[in-house]
């Protein structure tokens, strides 16, 4: 396992897209989001139901700012995960007192980070740093704008209950966005081992998330062997109890994080990036939104080829032709937005 790695040491991942780091369900759905010719001015009209300015104002009058005189030292572990990741402006962070662990990038115009005391108390330095660069990675892939959306539609959805058919409707909606937020979890937890080169401390991280500040008592191997007991569950009761236990929840659970991490750090992809090689965002234009389909589908079926939970096995065969339903999909899609113009003015940009 690696150990604390210096400032000195640390790789500046120049033009680094979000692509290099997104799992694939989190990076489809992002690049089919920016490929499509208004969605921005779509979502202005959505945040309408998201005032920023009054959420930022909230913080600036009951929280404490970072800079050079307050909280020093989180605030050179924002630049350096900017730096790192190599984000155009350093945002905000704001620490609040909330005892319960917690941190988010929130906000469209301009994103902004908040940390409660709760998680801050909890974590030591280098494990601050992964958290700050897993915000920064949510900041640098777009996420921020995406989950103001979310909770906009939550809001929304809120507000027309009493309307049956158009409750049900917004509810699947967000329970779409719910299971694409978790996704985005797992992408940025490798952003944060990116910025913070050192997949040691997001472990620990991700275990006093789960566990407190007590680490001595914690162990990682066992702490994965959970995750697999996890993923093995009972019988089919167990399967199902797991799946209500994600309605509503926007984080993965911790033990399922630690896993998904592992994984990524042993097949070679986090040293590859560092070793330079990884997407540029003056490639993101030509990412390909149903090869991305793809990838995403394939995601899915290769964890749930990897799973022995007993539900999985039951709809395991028909992950074997989604990936290229996914993906026709997505073929047939672009040629009718081609035919009708939408290509023309096709934008692709990455969300920063």
């Amino acid at each position: 396992m690696a150990t604390n790695t210096p400032d000195r040491a640390r790789v500046r991942l120049t033009e680094i897209s979000s692509r290099a780091y997104e799992h694939p369900a989190d990076r489809g759905a992002l690049v089919a989001l920016r490929s499509l010719r208004g969605f921005d001015e779509v979502f202005k009209r959505l945040s309408g139901l998201f005032n920023e300015r009054a959420l930022r104002l909230m913080f600036l009058s009951g929280s404490v700012r970072v800079s050079e005189r307050q909280f020093p030292e989180v605030y050179d572990y924002v630049r350096d995960a900017a730096y790192v990741l190599d984000l155009d402006e350093v945002p905000e962070l704001y620490i609040q007192m909330d005892p319960r662990p917690n941190a988010m990038a929130i906000g469209s115009q301009r994103p902004f980070i908040v940390m409660t005391t709760g998680l801050f108390d909890l974590l030591d330095a280098e494990e601050q740093r992964f958290v700050v660069g897993h915000e920064v990675g949510h900041i640098l892939s777009g996420h921020a704008v995406y989950r103001t959306m979310l909770l906009a539609l939550i809001q929304l959805a809120a507000r027309v209950a009493w309307i049956p058919l158009g409750y049900i409707g917004l509810r699947a909606i967000v329970a779409a966005l719910e299971e694409w937020y978790r996704k985005s979890e797992l992408s940025c937890d490798r952003a944060g081992v990116l910025a913070s080169q050192n997949p040691d401390a997001a472990k620990r991280a991700l275990m006093k998330i789960a566990g407190g500040s007590r680490l001595a008592e914690m162990n990682p191997d066992a702490f994965l062997e959970q995750a697999r007991e996890y993923d093995r569950g009972g019988d089919a009761r167990d399967s199902l109890i797991k799946l209500l236990s994600l309605m509503g929840t926007t984080h993965p659970f911790a033990v399922v994080r630690m896993a998904e991490l592992h994984r990524w750090i042993e097949d070679g992809s986090y040293q590859r990036i560092i070793n330079g090689d990884y997407p540029r965002r003056s490639t993101d234009r030509d990412a390909s939104v149903s090869a991305e389909a793809r990838s995403a589908a394939n995601s899915y079926k290769e964890s749930w080829e990897r799973s022995a939970d007993p539900l999985v096995g039951m709809v395991r065969d028909v992950a074997g032709s989604a990936a290229s339903a996914g993906g026709k999909l997505f073929d047939t899609v672009a040629e009718r937005w081609k035919n009708a113009g939408g290509r023309s003015g096709d934008s692709g940009q990455n969300g920063s």
